[in-house]
């Protein structure tokens, strides 16, 4: 089972960038979509002609995050949002339920446009552990793919000393993340790749992603009931449709 996770900072604009070519090339099982910035009735079906099937959680604003899951195997049950009116107006869950496993395609809130975003960013951590928790609960063998907007630890970025007061690094989100890991998931590409360097998110300035100055904010965190049925863990920085890159993980 191929699930893979990737912000596309705008599914319109990834599909003129080649896109659907990439899609077809790595053939994932379950696709989880962020920052798909387009309402349904916006995205034209290219998954159709490849075999899926695409559910969507968007924003009431409209050219506003958005998440989304495409499958394969049609779902036993899609939840769309997370039941808390704040946040799904921003479209940021959808959930697709299987046999013998779950996927959470998630957008997390970013901080960096000022306090009252990192206020809410941070209320909506307290939310989302609470909220993880719960649903791991009732779907025991649960797989949370997105964009974290969190960098956990220094080799998760290429500067730490000088972005120790960024957000997305701040002390306070880097405890969460540990809090977060140390409750019951996994960070499942550091079970297989322990060395620095990886990342999965350019800033569009100062030729970033050319000189690999980047940070590692997305994540495919598992339940521990899914840990032996781990196979690989991967992050595909030559897809270039986004500022971000593809996440990959395989499980039996």
């Amino acid at each position: 089972m191929k699930i893979i996770s990737y912000n596309v900072n705008g599914i319109r604009a990834a599909l003129k960038k080649g896109f659907l070519d990439w899609m077809q090339e790595e053939n994932p099982d379950v696709l989880c979509l962020q920052e798909l910035k387009a309402m349904p009735e916006q995205i034209e079906p290219f998954y159709e002609a490849l075999g899926y099937k695409m559910y969507c959680e968007t924003a009431e604003k409209k050219g506003y995050s958005g998440v989304a899951i495409l499958s394969k195997e049609e779902p036993k049950h899609v939840e769309y949002g997370c039941g808390n009116d704040l946040y799904d107006s921003e479209g940021r869950v959808i959930r697709a339920d299987y046999d013998n496993f779950s996927v959470m395609s998630v957008y997390m809130p970013s901080g960096t446009s000022g306090d009252i975003r990192q206020d809410f960013k941070y209320e909506w951590l307290d939310f989302f552990f609470d909220y993880a928790h719960e649903i791991a609960q009732s779907q025991p063998n649960l797989v949370i793919s997105g964009d974290y907007n969190i960098a956990h630890n220094e080799i998760d970025i290429h500067n730490p000393v000088s972005n120790k007061n960024s957000s997305g690094f701040l002390p306070e989100e880097r405890a969460w993340l540990s809090k977060f890991i140390n409750s019951g998931f996994t960070d499942t590409f550091r079970i297989f790749n322990p060395d620095p360097h990886h990342y999965s998110w350019w800033s569009y300035r100062a030729n970033a992603r050319a000189n690999n100055k980047g940070w590692r904010i997305d994540y495919q965190m598992t339940s521990e009931n899914l840990k032996d049925r781990l196979r690989s863990a991967s992050i595909l920085p030559g897809a270039k449709h986004s500022d971000h890159c593809p996440i990959v993980l395989e499980i039996d």
